[in-house]
């Protein structure tokens, strides 16, 4: 069945129709958030939504209201932050990739924490050696010590038995 030029026509007059007229959804905001900032945004939103889940108390002992944290950090406000927002997740695609960006950041540095708690594990374990070395040369030093003082100790009863000695040898003569 071939296909007739009349039924393609109407259907890719309207299909350009509607390309031509297609309008963003969503309006730019009038204080347009730069899409790096945003990344930046929600990476410490995820930041603190972490601190949040491993240790809720934390953000409560240090009284921070993480929203508040954020818009005095990049000097923006919540109704900037939420027109921002809806804007870039109307464009799937792009908020996808921005929070892939987010993501790969948050990697690289869970990596970077990882490698340096290795690295102070690391020194505290040296350093645990080093106390321990310091223990055991006190211990042996104390130990010296003593032994030098029984030393001294015996050599001076060895003199007074000499002495008492001298002296029952000198009145028994």
């Amino acid at each position: 069945m071939p296909i007739k030029m009349k039924n393609i026509l109407p259907f890719l007059i309207v299909l350009s129709i509607f390309a031509s007229c297609k309008e963003k959804v969503v309006k730019t905001p009038a204080s347009l958030i730069e899409k790096e900032e945003m990344v930046n945004i929600m990476y410490d939103l995820s930041i603190l939504e972490a601190i949040k889940i491993q240790n809720p108390s934390s953000l409560d002992t240090f009284k921070i209201n993480s929203n508040q944290y954020i818009y005095k950090k990049h000097k923006i406000d919540s109704a900037q932050f939420a027109q921002n927002n809806i804007y870039y997740a109307a464009d799937y695609q792009e908020y996808k990739k921005m929070y892939e960006q987010v993501k790969m950041r948050l990697e690289k540095n869970k990596f970077l924490i990882e490698a340096a708690i290795k690295v102070e594990k690391k020194k505290a374990l040296i350093l645990e050696k080093k106390n321990k070395k310091l223990k055991i040369k006190k211990v042996n030093d104390s130990i010296k010590k003593a032994k030098l003082k029984m030393a001294k100790e015996i050599d001076s009863l060895k003199k007074i038995v000499l002495e008492q000695k001298n002296r029952r040898t000198q009145i028994q003569n």
